[in-house]
């Protein structure tokens, strides 16, 4: 019979008896303690490896009980074939080899080492202690274009990015694409900031940057912001500017204003609309005002008969 050995349990400074909870307590004390990027003492690199084998074969019910029956030999070479249920001999254990893949699949995530450290949070597992803190990379700053109507009524958008993502072992990336899904509230302004933290490249030795989206308005073809008001400009005829006109505006969620214009409109006038501009955005249910100003649009020329009512018209509301 093959000759038993404890090498495992050794690994893993844990005896023959150990239960289940046991193994794992083990695993996450050791594997932490002699990861590489945290423990550069010379050796640290093979007794990770070591501790990934040794815990891949003792958490595993069959493995674990072909090794304490038969030892590492059974294990790696096969039951012999008196104790095959049919004469033959078992599979043939090998190890993966990749012990980042084993711690890994023990803490979950993509990369669960990369935020074992911070600059504001401890370690979450065991009671090391960062030997040095990460620097974080400067923002990195995106315009986000957004139409008046989108700034009006609120929206969603998506925005996807590319980044570098830390692969498994913790020192090469590769590029990845992310969505990021910005929640557009009604009465944002030209000059938000929307801020995505640590979505950046990820490095070994640093905290991934913030991603800031600053916010742009698009120009729009009736209406001019200013602050929470609404501008609106129109072309009116002289005749209009001294006898009056209704006037109608689409609004920016759908409605119609029929606006009556019943004062003498000069240079200098402009009609308010009191509650029909931009949401405020601390509180929505208030709105700015709609602004009407006028853009008087004189006759090139006129005839003498054109002239000579005019005189009269105008005459005639005065005292001579």
């Amino acid at each position: 019979m093959m000759s038993l050995n404890s090498a495992y349990y050794e690994t893993l400074e844990i005896n023959r008896t150990a239960s289940d909870a046991e193994i794992k307590k083990a695993y996450r004390r050791l594997a932490v303690k002699f990861h590489p990027r945290r423990n550069a003492q010379p050796g640290s690199a093979e007794k990770f490896s070591q501790l990934g084998e040794a815990y891949d074969v003792l958490s595993d019910p069959l493995k674990k009980a072909i090794y304490d029956k038969f030892g590492e030999d059974g294990l790696k070479g096969g039951i012999p074939p008196e104790f095959g249920s049919d004469g033959a001999w078992s599979s043939k254990y090998t190890y993966h080899g990749n012990p980042d893949k084993t711690f890994q699949q023990f803490f979950g995530g993509d990369n669960p080492f990369a935020d074992f450290f911070t600059n504001d949070t401890p370690l979450q597992f065991g009671v090391l202690r960062p030997q040095l803190e990460k620097t974080q990379d400067p923002p990195i700053e995106r315009e986000l274009y957004l139409s008046l109507q989108d700034l009006f009524l609120g929206s969603t958008k998506k925005i996807k990015i590319s980044r570098r993502v830390l692969n498994n072992d913790g020192h090469t990336s590769c590029v990845k694409d992310k969505i990021l899904t910005v929640d557009v509230k009604p009465g944002w302004s030209e000059g938000t900031r929307v801020i995505f933290p640590k979505e950046g490249d990820q490095g070994p030795d640093r905290t991934p940057a913030d991603v800031v989206l600053i916010v742009r308005q698009k120009s729009h073809p009736l209406f001019i912001r200013q602050h929470n008001d609404l501008i609106y400009k129109v072309k009116i005829s002289l005749m209009n500017a001294l006898t009056g006109f209704s006037l109608d505006i689409p609004t920016l969620d759908g409605r119609l204003l029929s606006i009556p214009i019943n004062d003498i409109v000069h240079p200098a006038y402009s009609k308010v609309v009191t509650g029909e501009g931009m949401p405020l955005s601390q509180d929505p249910s208030q709105r700015g005002d709609l602004i009407i100003t006028f853009d008087l649009q004189f006759p090139e020329k006129l005839s003498s008969d054109s002239k000579g009512l005019i005189k009269h018209a105008l005459s005639s509301g005065y005292e001579v």
